[in-house]
């Protein structure tokens, strides 16, 4: 028993000495700030700044000198580092962020912004966490303050923004939404939803991005808005495409081809109809019903950039079609619709598509055992192939093993 108790004992006292806790605890005064604080909270004096500022705060006439050592002080910064000595640059801007503070917020949130651009550009991990820490603090104030400072809660905003925070950049933003909605200031409003979509879709943050954009898009529809309208219909269309949400992507491109044909302006539909034709092709993997919607789309597709001679469109288009068909064993479809497409490619002078044609007008023809007419198309390929230097090897093949088929 007494042997178990000083095992215990000693195993207690050995976790004990091992605690981060205890090895913080045996090291010498000197190495317990192996993480020294922020160099921007140091309080040292400053030559630059006279004392006696909680007697008499500095006259417009200090301020406007520190002002411009301030500047010399930035100078002196970038010269350093265009020499080479990163350190002692961020030395001398630290001190320059330091001394900004006497100038207000405004312009001490600017420096930071400043060169925080600077540091993530140099990849100075420590020194972007220096300038966080201080905007974070910054920021609180203005929230104990419920300071309503516009162009302060912009310029921080876009500090987060220059040292890639956009979570806390978002924050910020929010507020300022908060802001002018009760100074009922739309456009300001729409402003700042832009600038908080366009964050979130830089990030690849698409969900909250869709419910900002949707926002804009209900409130530039009830403004009659069309031209913005369609931004924020364009950008939810990606933002969908990018997650692959098939079904809203077919209801805002469906948006869209609505206002282009009321406009009468044809010029995009043919794009979006193919856009909605392939969404309904995905979805009709589940649902076969909705096949028809993708063939009809694709036709529709196909049609109105004949009309308008956006022929690669319509090359597109058919393509998709023949696809689709093929994927359905419809032969006999494919082979109709691959006769206009190589009437298509040839108006769009496009000798690789019309390569390309061939060879599947060749393979269609072989899934039939129509090989004569296969190697027809083969043969015509290859003129091409050899035109184009292009897949002449393949071609050659496929010949070589027609012909020497029994048909």
């Amino acid at each position: 028993m007494r042997q178990r108790l000083s095992f215990i004992v000693t195993t207690v006292m050995f976790w004990h000495l091992c605690s981060p806790l205890a090895v913080a605890e045996s090291r010498k005064p000197e190495q317990l700030d192996k993480f020294p604080p922020s160099p921007l909270e140091i309080t040292t004096p400053d030559p630059l700044i006279r004392g006696g500022l909680d007697k008499q705060p500095l006259t417009l006439e200090e301020k406007q000198k520190l002002e411009i050592s301030l500047d010399e002080l930035n100078q002196q910064a970038v010269v350093t580092l265009q020499e080479g000595d990163k350190e002692k640059a961020f030395e001398i801007w630290n001190r320059e962020l330091r001394l900004r503070r006497f100038l207000g917020s405004l312009a001490e949130v600017e420096a930071l912004s400043r060169v925080g651009a600077i540091a993530w550009n140099e990849n100075e991990g420590d020194q972007v966490k220096y300038i966080t820490q201080r905007l974070q603090g910054i920021e609180k104030q203005m929230l104990t303050q419920k300071s309503n400072d516009l162009e302060l809660w912009r310029s921080l905003g876009d500090a987060y923004q220059k040292i890639r925070v956009p979570n806390l950049a978002i924050g910020v933003y929010q507020q300022i939404l908060t802001l002018v909605r009760q100074q009922n200031d739309t456009i300001a409003e729409l402003q700042t939803l832009n600038t908080i979509g366009e964050i979130h879709l830089s990030w690849f943050d698409y969900s909250p991005a869709a419910t900002t954009y949707q926002e804009l898009l209900n409130l530039s529809a009830n403004k009659n808005d069309r031209l913005n309208e369609v931004a924020y219909l364009q950008k939810l269309a990606y933002i969908y495409e990018k997650t692959k949400q098939h079904q809203p992507g077919i209801n805002i491109l469906s948006k869209l081809v609505d206002i282009y044909t009321n406009d009468n302006n044809l010029t995009q539909v043919p794009g979006l109809k193919i856009a909605i034709a392939s969404n309904y092709e995905y979805l009709s993997r589940e649902n076969p019903n909705l096949r028809q919607e993708a063939f009809n789309n694709y036709q529709e597709a196909y049609t109105i950039a004949w009309q308008l001679q956006q022929y690669v469109n319509a090359s597109e288009a058919l393509q998709k079609l023949i696809t689709l068909y093929r994927s359905q064993k419809q032969i006999d479809e494919a082979l109709q619709v691959s006769q206009i497409l190589l009437e298509t490619e040839k108006l769009a002078t496009n000798f690789y598509g019309l390569m390309q044609a061939y060879d599947q007008i060749g393979q269609l023809y072989s899934e039939r055992q129509e090989y004569s007419k296969a190697l027809t198309a083969f043969q015509k390929g290859l003129e091409i192939a050899q035109q184009l230097k292009h897949e002449e090897t393949y071609f050659t093949q496929k010949i070589d093993t027609l012909s020497k088929t029994n048909f």
